[in-house]
C-alpha cells in the first residue's frame, strides 16, 4: 500500500476513501451495504468515510426512490476528478506489481485477494 498512500498524499484522501471512490467510478451508484462489501470495509467506517467524501463533494448521496430507507451514493464530479488525475499512476503502479511478481503470480495474488473477501 506504500506506493498508493504515496500516490494520494497529493490529492488529501486517505486508500480507504480512494476504494470508496474507485469502486463508484467502475460500478456505478452503489447503496452503502454493497460499497461496504466491494471495499471490504465494516459498515461503521464506511459511515464516516460516506461522511467526510459527502463534506467534500466527492460523492452524492439520494435516497432510493423505490425503497426509502435504502440510500444510494454515486461519485460526483470532484471526486471523479480524483480518480482521473490519479488513474495513470495507479496503472503504473499495477502494472509495476505485475512486471516484479510475473503474470502468473500476480493472477494468483488478485484470486487469493477475491478469496478475502466477504461472501454475500
Amino acid at each position: 500500500m506504500a506506493p498508493i498512500r504515496e500516490m494520494l498524499k497529493a490529492s488529501g484522501i486517505t486508500e480507504q476513501q480512494w476504494r470508496v471512490l474507485r469502486i463508484l467510478a467502475e460500478f456505478g451508484p452503489q447503496d452503502l451495504t454493497e460499497i461496504a462489501s466491494k471495499a471490504s470495509l465494516l459498515m461503521p467506517s464506511l459511515s464516516r468515510i460516506i461522511r467526510k467524501l459527502g463534506e467534500r463533494k466527492f460523492i452524492i448521496r439520494a435516497m432510493d426512490p423505490d425503497d426509502r430507507r435504502r440510500q444510494t451514493v454515486v461519485i460526483g464530479p470532484a471526486g471523479q476528478q480524483i480518480i482521473d488525475d490519479n488513474l495513470s499512476q495507479a496503472i503504473k503502479i499495477s502494472t509495476d506489481f505485475q512486471r516484479r511478481l510475473g503474470t502468473d503470480r500476480y493472477e494468483q495474488l488478485l484470486d487469493l485477494l477475491a478469496d478475502l473477501e466477504p461472501k454475500s
